[in-house]
């Protein structure tokens, strides 16, 4: 749930706000010279909304506008198709994520957030044809940088990145917005941001009547302009971080390792024999790992599948063990080692006579050295005697050997993913040390978050619901396809209406079921 502290701050901080603009409003002595201070500004203030209008870039706008018509053209003709399959698209998608949400419901079987394609949180202030954008939006997978929502499950350190995303993906789309609406010779009136609660947004004013009089395929560029630069933005944002390694060879190489960035305080790694930021990770077991992807990718493996063992000798397990007695804990697995050891870790192996047999033994000893086995078949070798040696832990537990030179190894025994979400670490390691280790991790978590964002606004903005970009996208279409089939504009306007009340509906029910699966579970 969100901290109460944050909640009082912001609806406090919003008081604050709207008292003292009440008050100045109906004070005799300060009414008038406030009211010009906000108009001389383009400020106004509403309850939990800040906006700020601005006529200072309208010149750069009518520049943009006007660079280079034909290509203009061609550039929102293309954003038109875009924007138009993106509206049937994007209702596609969103009745596909409702069923999938509904079936984990009714089974009460919960897939990998990873499965579910889109999951809708949003918050989207609008009003008439200024074409606003604000949104909390998330296209969910895992490890995406948008499985979040702030307060509730996306950490602090995230926050300049997700409000940062947001402000320049809104931004981006105002842009679109306006060049298309000067390129179609419909006055700019001016640009502007908001703030709405604790979500930045931008906007576009545009003369209404020039937007009326201009024929539907007009309008379509124009609206559908915002959707189809987000959609730029995101490819953008892919394309350099697709790119990251070799813009970055200069100064990183890659394919080394993963370097540690950061270890958390509560971390099992942290520790005099744990990790360290600037350790470089090579191996987990006897998993490879060269970059960040190859850290994740043997982490789950080790999950998914049994404690690997260890080769020892039929001497060396003589010598080592020593007399212990053997429970069963509540899950049914053996304990063999007192409860007081931290060095000592009970292992299971078996012989040709007895298939369950138990030995406790010193765990960095056991394990330095020795080859990885699952059976004792992988241990014959010399014709030595030697045995598979497989820790007994609890269920889901792992003794996990971290290589990472030239410090001795790291002996990790607990959840897998808890090592997975307590260390940060990054594929980039720099050639010279004066280099920062945090750069490439920002620029990476920043694309990753445009990604996220400026695709779901896309996404979101194209749904054919009212105050979104959709409905004047599902109302210029309408004009331009249907005006021959049906005659009369009333039932043109009726049959985008009910097209309207079907899309906003389903948005709704994914906005509930999106917020209801990210904060009830």
């Amino acid at each position: 749930m969100i901290p109460v502290p944050v909640v009082v701050t912001v609806l406090g901080g919003w008081c604050a706000v709207y008292l003292a603009d009440t008050l100045l409003k109906s004070s005799n002595s300060l009414k008038a010279s406030y009211e010009d201070w906000l108009l001389t500004y383009g400020l106004s203030v509403s309850p939990f909304h800040l906006r700020w209008q601005t006529a200072l870039f309208n010149r750069q706008f009518y520049s943009w506008g006007r660079w280079k018509p034909r290509f203009l053209y061609l550039w929102f003709s293309v954003g038109m198709v875009f924007g138009i399959l993106a509206m049937f698209g994007s209702v596609i998608l969103l009745g596909k994520t409702l069923l999938q949400t509904l079936t984990q419901m009714l089974t009460e079987a919960p897939k990998a957030q990873n499965d579910r394609m889109l999951q809708v949180v949003v918050s989207v202030p609008s009003s008439g044809l200024c074409l606003r954008a604000v949104c909390k939006l998330m296209v969910l997978h895992e490890n995406s940088p948008c499985s979040a929502v702030p307060g509730v499950n996306l950490p602090v350190s995230q926050l300049t990145y997700f409000f940062s995303a947001i402000l320049i993906s809104g931004v981006i789309h105002e842009v679109g917005h306006g060049v298309a609406a000067i390129r179609e010779q419909v006055r700019f009136n001016g640009f502007g941001v908001f703030i709405f609660i604790v979500y930045p947004g931008a906007f576009v004013d545009l003369f209404t009547t020039h937007l009326q009089l201009i024929s539907p395929v007009q309008q379509l560029r124009i609206f559908c302009a915002g959707v189809w630069h987000n959609f730029v933005l995101g490819v953008a944002s892919f394309m350099v971080l697709f790119l990251l390694p070799a813009i970055l060879f200069p100064f990183y190489y890659t394919g080394v390792g993963a370097l540690v960035t950061e270890v958390a305080e509560d971390s099992p790694a942290n520790g005099p024999r744990g990790l360290f930021v600037g350790d470089l990770v090579t191996n987990l077991q006897d998993c490879p790992v060269y970059n960040v992807e190859d850290w994740n990718s043997c982490l789950g493996d080790i999950s998914e599948k049994s404690q690997v063992g260890y080769c020892v000798s039929a001497a060396t397990l003589q010598q080592l063990s020593f007399p212990a007695r053997v429970y069963r804990r509540l899950d049914g697995t053996v304990e063999c080692c007192s409860n007081n050891s931290l060095t000592d870790i009970c292992f299971s192996y078996s012989n040709k006579l007895d298939s369950h047999l138990y030995a406790c033994l010193p765990a960095r000893k056991v394990i330095e050295a020795s080859k990885v086995c699952r059976t004792n078949m992988d241990c014959h070798k010399d014709f030595v005697p030697s045995f598979c040696v497989t820790p007994s832990l609890e269920n889901q537990t792992r003794l996990i050997r971290v290589k990472h030179p030239p410090h001795i190894d790291m002996l990790y025994v607990g959840h897998p993913m808890h090592l997975q979400y307590t260390v940060s670490l990054s594929s980039f390691v720099p050639r010279q040390n004066f280099l920062s280790i945090d750069l490439p991790v920002m620029i990476e978590t920043f694309c990753k978050y445009l990604i996220s964002l400026s695709g779901a606004l896309a996404v979101i903005n194209a749904v054919p619901c009212f105050a979104l970009d959709g409905q004047w996208i599902l109302n210029s279409f309408l004009e331009a396809t249907l005006s021959s089939l049906i005659v009369e504009k009333q039932n043109r306007e009726l049959v985008g209406f009910l097209i309207l009340l079907a899309g906003s509906a389903l948005l709704a029910a994914n906005v509930a079921l999106g917020l209801w699966m990210v904060t009830a579970r």
